[in-house]
């Protein structure tokens, strides 16, 4: 972009501000100057160079550090442009910041130093001012944070699971961390990692009669966690209402657009919740505070992902409740029922049919998991849920947790399930709970098609990258 002759002789007078005193300001994040916008202040900003633009007596750098969708013009004189500074280098600039004539920060340097250079033509893979599609991206997960795309997806990402905490702790919930190594199946489809030692010497050192190597290090077969509910009723008959965060991991052969292996799933346990009522308001709440906060927080990094993503009509509308069979009703009008459990096509009609989210209640037992409260007035269903939503059909699964013992008893897949049991024995209450996708909800929040590119590393069948 050339300059006008209005603005060469502005920049031509920037020569004499080194000497104008300012108020000195210390290194401050890009998102920090721009919401204080302290014009005139001698202010440090670090980051990489995103554009450059190279001209007889200035060069001008866009600056992005990862703080903010907004960058940072800096005008550099001649005689501070190095040949060291290029696209994707790392800077470190020290300048006065002013408003351009358009009433646009920017920052006048005085002092350029170059931090590490950055070599294009040594096989940098982004190129300036250019829309790298995700699909080319996932090749450099090491380096792809440095697009908008990915950047903002991440900012997004952050301020999402900060929205969630100011959620549960404006209601007094406790955050558990629940165990990544366990012994038990929640979900009882056997789509586990396990997980032993590596190390030959410590097996052998380990290894003990009647014992295998499954089994030596910690005296069972331990996995990887597909989910912290367990653990949260446990935490929840002594401590309340309760929620957790973190990874979960599923060994599905799936390579599909809404799959992972590892993912962070929120799981939250109510206590004293006796109808799903209770648990689907919960959730009604929760996602349209996380919808709300964070268009007000980040707007520009949604924009940035997709400039058509509007404010949904259903976060000013209750979300749609049907029951199983009312939905399967609906879907065989449409031509498109099974009879079984829904499929993703069919998950995304029934969305469209109700204008937004819809609540799935009152499921058949035998397609739903051993813990779910078998319904009082038809002992064929459960009070279980499923939300769906656009974009990914189902992102949030949910139940009442079945509190009674003797029937509980005789659905326990496994003895090693016996403490579970006994949580019914002693003080027991009525619970319900929820899981829900972090990345899946990021999927319906951007519009993403596409789940890896809502998390910066993702893993997948036969993909373990870093």
């Amino acid at each position: 972009m050339l300059c006008t002759k209005l603005e060469f002789n502005r920049l031509r007078s920037c020569r004499r501000y080194i000497q104008i005193k300012g108020i000195t300001r210390k290194y401050c994040a890009i998102a920090a100057i721009v919401e204080k916008s302290d014009v005139g202040s001698i202010t440090e900003v670090k980051g990489w160079v995103r554009n450059l633009r190279v001209q007889k007596e200035f060069s001008f750098a866009d600056i992005s550090d990862g703080s903010s969708a907004q960058k940072l013009q800096i005008i550099i004189p001649k005689h501070l442009k190095t040949e060291q500074l290029t696209y994707g280098s790392s800077v470190k600039i020290k300048g006065k910041l002013s408003l351009s004539p358009r009433g646009q920060l920017e920052i006048l340097a005085n002092e350029v130093n170059v931090v590490g250079p950055c070599v294009v033509l040594d096989g940098y893979p982004f190129n300036p001012r250019t829309a790298h599609p995700p699909e080319y991206t996932r090749q450099y997960l090491h380096l792809r944070s440095r697009t908008n795309y990915i950047s903002a997806l991440l900012r997004i990402r952050s301020a999402v699971v900060k929205h969630i905490h100011d959620f549960f702790n404006s209601r007094n919930y406790i955050n558990i961390h629940t165990p990544i190594l366990t012994s038990n199946d929640c979900e009882g489809a056997g789509e586990v990692f396990k997980v032993q030692p590596d190390n030959e010497d410590t097996i052998k050192a380990m290894m003990q009669e009647g014992k295998d190597k499954d089994s030596l290090y910690f005296g069972l077969k331990t996995f990887l966690t597909v989910s912290g509910q367990l653990h949260l009723e446990a935490i929840c008959r002594g401590m309340g209402n309760v929620y957790t965060l973190g990874p979960t991991f599923r060994a599905e052969n799936s390579r599909s657009r809404l799959h992972l292996s590892e993912f962070y799933m929120l799981e939250a346990e109510l206590a004293f919740c006796e109808n799903i009522v209770q648990l689907q308001t919960v959730i009604e709440e929760l996602l349209k505070y996380i919808f709300t906060e964070t268009r007000n927080t980040n707007e520009k990094d949604i924009y940035l992902i997709d400039k058509e993503n509007k404010k949904p009509i259903w976060l000013d509308k209750p979300f749609v409740t049907l029951t199983y069979d009312e939905a399967q009703l609906i879907l065989n009008t449409k031509g498109s029922g099974t009879g079984g459990d829904f499929n993703k096509e069919q998950e995304l009609i029934l969305v469209d049919h109700c204008g937004g989210p819809v609540f799935v209640t009152k499921w058949p037992k035998d397609m739903k998991s051993f813990y779910m409260k078998e319904s009082n007035n038809d002992s064929s269903k459960v009070d279980a849920l499923d939300l769906l939503t656009p974009v990914t059909g189902e992102v949030v699964g949910g139940s009442l947790r079945e509190d009674n013992y003797e029937k509980l008893k005789l659905k326990l897949p496994s003895e090693r399930l016996h403490w579970y049991l006994e949580l019914r024995k002693f003080g027991n209450i009525p619970t319900g709970g929820f899981g829900l996708g972090l990345e899946r909800l990021l999927q319906v929040l951007c519009g993403v098609n596409n789940i890896k590119d809502t998390l910066p590393f993702p893993r997948w069948p036969h993909n373990c990258d870093m």
